[in-house]
């Protein structure tokens, strides 16, 4: 019984030695990059109002005029200032995804949890992550946006529900594999009720890939408010966000092409940002 104690208190003693993992991939060339390129774009958004001084809103006859003192990325087709539409635009993206990847992985780590209490739960989860899977991104928005319409909150619940499946199926196959090593063993042998077990010894060492999913989470949430934003499904005009602009951009490519310049690297900034902290976090999870 002895024995049994001392072998289950041995997990809770990794969590420092996982923050340092974390924190040590966070700290090589492809993290400090990311992080660098999502903290510039994000910085930018989040002190948009102070940034800039004109009415993100604010029309005026200076159609499509290319950049200027006045206007560094230029004017849009209705004259307004790109460079306050894009960093305001910033900060709605980030509004908007960091609303819906938390409550994506809320549900995704709850059916994941429910799906650790039976096999007829697991098989019901299953098959829920299925049905989720088998919507196309843009078949799921076009059903959300025909019941609620455009605006924030379809977008919030389109990037929630496509992030379910991920943070699901990641914890859930962590749960099997770790209720399976011998430190959980030992715990059931020594009496533990199997929620203590799952929530005391198994979860806290199968969330690991939950931080790696996270950063993918966030990078898949910029493509899809990008999308619904670029096919009129999104946030409401004239509120500005980085998909909405590269939509009304399309028509002037070959005329002004600097019109999607500032929107596309700003995007293009985050979700290379987001990638490479995945990547670098998911290579200090694995040494």
């Amino acid at each position: 019984m002895t024995t049994a104690t001392t072998t289950t208190a041995s997990p809770a003693t990794a969590s420092p030695t996982t923050k340092h993992r974390h924190l040590s991939a966070l700290l090589t060339g492809r993290g400090l990059t990311g992080l660098v390129l999502v903290g510039v774009v994000a910085l930018a958004g989040l002190l948009a109002p102070l940034l800039t001084g004109s009415d993100p809103n604010a029309q005026s006859a200076l159609a499509l005029a290319g950049p200027s003192t006045a206007h560094p990325f230029g004017t849009d087709d209705l004259g307004r200032d790109l460079y306050s539409r894009v960093l305001h635009g910033i900060g709605t993206d980030l509004a908007l995804i960091v609303t819906a990847v938390p409550a994506g992985a809320l549900l995704g780590c709850s059916a994941a949890l429910l799906a650790a209490t039976s096999r007829w739960a697991d098989l019901a989860v299953q098959r829920a992550f299925d049905l989720l899977l088998a919507f196309p991104g843009l078949i799921l928005a076009l059903a959300v946006t025909a019941v609620l319409g455009p605006g924030r909150w379809p977008v919030v619940i389109v990037i929630a529900l496509a992030e379910v499946p991920g943070f699901g199926r990641q914890l859930r196959a962590g749960i099997l594999v770790q209720r399976e090593r011998e430190y959980a063993v030992a715990a059931r042998v020594s009496g533990a009720s199997r929620s203590r077990v799952l929530l005391r010894h198994v979860l806290p060492n199968a969330v690991d890939p939950l931080v790696v999913q996270t950063a993918v989470a966030l990078s898949l949430g910029v493509f899809i408010e990008g999308a619904m934003s670029f096919l009129g499904l999104g946030v409401r005009p004239p509120e500005p966000t980085l998909g909405s602009i590269l939509g009304q951009s399309v028509g002037y490519l070959a005329t002004d092409p600097t019109f999607a310049a500032a929107p596309l690297a700003a995007t293009t900034a985050l979700v290379l940002g987001f990638t490479l902290i995945a990547e670098a976090l998911n290579r200090g999870i694995r040494r």
